[in-house]
């Protein structure tokens, strides 16, 4: 792949991300679409990934996988004429995300869960 295209696809994921953003502040988004938009954006902005890159392959595959999966979901959680304005008011700002770290939080209580568990497993 080019970087071109690569860099493209990236720009494009960023507008869905700010789209997701703005239709979890909009007072009209159905409660599961909206915290599940909040879910995908936090952790597509947490600095910490469920499964780190440097995981040979599989640190690659949770970004390319699990978000574009959850933007899918709250596509079809939302009823179409709001995600539409949602998403065409995204393309029409250059709005960054803001560093949400609740989402790091979380993501790093389900690695600390994920090792109790193991540590419970293996110990008892």
């Amino acid at each position: 792949m080019s970087k071109l295209v690569v860099a493209g696809a990236r720009a494009r994921m960023l507008t869905y991300l700010v789209a997701l953003w703005k239709l979890f502040k909009h007072p009209q988004t159905p409660r599961l679409a909206k915290w599940t938009a909040i879910a995908v954006v936090a952790y597509a902005a947490s600095p910490i990934d469920l499964i780190p890159d440097f995981v040979p392959v599989l640190g690659m595959l949770d970004d390319i996988v699990i978000v574009p999966l959850g933007i899918a979901l709250v596509v079809r959680l939302t009823p179409k004429p709001l995600w539409e304005a949602c998403l065409h008011e995204a393309e029409q700002s250059a709005q960054k995300l803001p560093r949400l770290w609740m989402g790091a939080v979380g993501i790093a209580l389900v690695w600390v869960a994920l090792l109790a568990l193991i540590a419970w497993l293996v110990f008892f």
